[in-house]
């Protein structure tokens, strides 16, 4: 009887310590095994990554909708593999008839995609072949396979045509172009799925490496460009005035219209060439994107980003002088990148400049965004933020936000509403994060909603991508922040960024980083919140008094472990207010109980959400 008792025992404890293991897909689980990663969350000894150089000319010339390009990349393989082949990604190519996507295309939004004009390895030209294998992701064998800590030398020569309407790229009128994902580019290689060959489909995001640029744009004269990285030419390109303008700008406080509508009328901003060349560079970033118009402002101040060294970084905004919220714009990016730095994620902004350009996105680039124009600007506030607060969360971090949207998405939303409880009214910031992150899951009832958040981004579709990746994971977030405290989770939070950034973490890295720096062993949580099917919905059960305590059962019927919050009224009249952080439910995930130390009887007690939205909210008061 004893042994058998025992081995009860032994199972319960064994199927408990089981259940506490975070699922583990096979490729990740190779990269542990070869201790690329660890199970501490950082960096495992053998971790590597692959990286680039880039060199690359552009020629656009509007109103012709032809872009031209070259560019010579120097890759370097880092990884312990020998490379007999070379993945490339051409995201241009999702214009292309025939490509897939998750919508249907408009002929405004069809082009012919890139055509390639030249193609060397190491210095030999060699016959592109345009297979297709994917439009948007295509491949060479090399001649001579690529040794690990070998490098191999590629040139590109190729030209597309701008989409007339794209959205994240392509022309924004007839003169002014937001050009990105415009370059031929190796695709990432790394520890755990090989060579990145998921398709672009126009609906899911990017995974890039770090790698080193130097960007030349070619324009005819009176246009100006802005891009990511460093300008190193203002004084070639820029007239005087407006050089020593944008050199002032890096140390104000005030904004300055570096280039006004006046200004513009002149048609003397620039060198009076027929063709200037910009150039701008930046190393060790994920990727590159321009603007460029012969009839957009420039304003432009600059903002301390770092306390301690007084280190401060540029903002610009380049828009069309209509756009009435964009005057305010600057503003928008100072208050933002101060945030940001002192307080979530307190991390101080990376980059030394900003620049959002009115388009048609609201997408971000490392460095830049490009942002529509919107009559309110409570609004137009919000979507910058958000697209600034991307810095991080993938730029910084490197995520590969193609499979693991919920790690870039998440993240920018929590800042955001983070963010917008500092600038706004508290119950407007909730509602914009409830309008557009959360309502629209709690609401939408199909099976594709629950899916677990760990599920990889090529596998979702529709309402259910916007949900795993924004509000879900944004909520997941909050909870944790909530559970540890704010010093505890800036800590992990803090911690973890330190480890992978400029590197290239998956969900695990984060999970594993959050439980050692803690000290807590959170997989309960992770498991309930991002590897389950649950959602939130809770329920008050029973509400029971005696002489000195009165006792409150939840119920959590839909799973999520989020915070507890309870308007409480007792007999006499008097009320409180009761918080329970979602640490009440690691005990015990279907159920917990709430004791109040009074004599006091209950009259009342109501369940009260907040941003949690709550599924059923039929089931969360009670009354005597």
């Amino acid at each position: 009887m004893k042994k058998l008792l025992l081995f009860s025992c032994l199972a319960v404890t064994s199927f408990y310590l089981n259940a506490q293991e975070l699922y583990m897909p096979r490729d990740i689980k190779k990269a542990f095994k070869n201790e690329t990663r660890a199970k501490d969350g950082k960096p495992g000894k053998n971790y590597w990554q692959n990286k680039g150089t880039y060199n690359i000319t552009i020629t656009a010339m509007p109103p012709d909708r032809v872009v031209k390009g070259s560019e010579q990349i120097s890759y370097v393989n880092n990884s312990p593999d020998t490379l007999r082949i070379l993945t490339f990604k051409f995201i241009q190519n999702i214009h292309k008839p025939g490509a897939t996507r998750w919508r249907t295309a408009t002929a405004d939004y069809l082009t012919d995609g890139v055509k390639v004009d030249r193609f060397s390895v190491n210095g030999k030209d060699t016959k592109w072949n345009d297979n297709e294998y994917s439009p948007t992701v295509q491949y060479t064998r090399l001649a001579k396979p690529l040794a690990p800590n070998e490098s191999v030398q590629l040139e590109f020569d190729w030209h597309f045509q701008a989409s007339l309407r794209s959205g994240r790229e392509g022309m924004i009128d007839s003169t002014t172009y937001f050009l990105a994902y415009f370059y031929p580019r190796v695709s990432v290689y790394d520890d755990y799925n090989g060579w990145d060959q998921l398709e672009h489909n126009d609906a899911l995001e990017f995974y890039n490496d770090f790698n080193d640029y130097t960007l030349h744009v070619k324009v005819p004269k009176n246009y100006l460009v802005w891009a990511t990285g460093d300008l190193q030419n203002a004084g070639e390109v820029l007239q005087p005035p407006y050089a020593q303008k944008l050199n002032e700008s890096l140390k104000a406080d005030a904004v300055i219209n570096i280039v006004t509508a006046a200004d513009l009328a002149t048609k003397n901003i620039t060198a009076q060439k027929a063709i200037n060349t910009w150039t701008y560079s930046y190393n060790n970033i994920s990727d590159f994107a321009l603007g460029l118009s012969d009839h957009y402002v420039w304003d432009a101040s600059s903002v301390v980003v770092d306390e301690k060294t007084g280190r401060r970084a540029s903002v610009n905004a380049a828009f069309n002088d209509t756009a009435k919220d964009f005057h305010h714009v600057v503003a928008y990016e100072q208050s933002a990148l101060s945030f940001l730095s002192d307080k979530w994620p307190g991390v101080a902004y990376p980059f030394p400049k900003m620049t959002v350009f009115q388009g048609y996105a609201g997408m971000e680039y490392p460095m830049m965004a490009n942002d529509e124009t919107y009559e309110d600007t409570t609004f137009s506030r919000f979507v910058a933020q958000h697209e600034i607060a991307h810095t991080y969360f993938p730029f910084y971090m490197g995520i590969n936000e193609t499979r693991y949207g919920f790690m870039d998405e998440g993240w920018a939303t929590t800042f955001e509403i983070l963010y917008s409880r500092t600038v706004m009214p508290k119950n407007v910031a909730d509602g914009f994060y409830k309008r557009f992150r959360v309502n629209g899951w709690i609401e939408d009832t199909n099976a594709g909603e629950d899916l677990p958040i760990i599920t990889t981004g090529e596998n979702l579709a529709g309402a259910g991508l916007g949900s795993n990746e924004y509000g879900k994971p944004s909520l997941g977030y909050l909870a944790v922040k909530d559970m540890l405290g704010d010093d505890l989770f800036r800590k992990c939070l803090h911690g973890f960024m330190d480890r992978w950034h400029g590197k290239h973490p998956v969900p695990w890295d984060f999970f594993y980083s959050f439980n050692d720096i803690s000290g807590k062993n959170l997989n309960w949580f992770w498991n309930a919140w991002f590897f389950s099917n649950n959602y939130i919905d809770l329920a008050i059960d029973n509400v029971s008094s005696n002489k000195n305590e009165q006792q409150i059962i939840i119920r959590n019927i839909g799973g999520f472990p989020s915070p507890v919050d309870l308007q409480v009224e007792y007999a006499d009249g008097t009320k409180e207010t009761i918080h329970k952080t979602p640490e009440i439910w690691e005990a015990n995930l279907q159920q917990a109980t709430i004791i109040i130390k009074s004599k006091k009887a209950l009259q009342s007690v109501k369940l009260t959400t907040d941003i949690f939205v709550d599924a059923d909210a039929d089931n969360n008061s009670w009354k005597k």
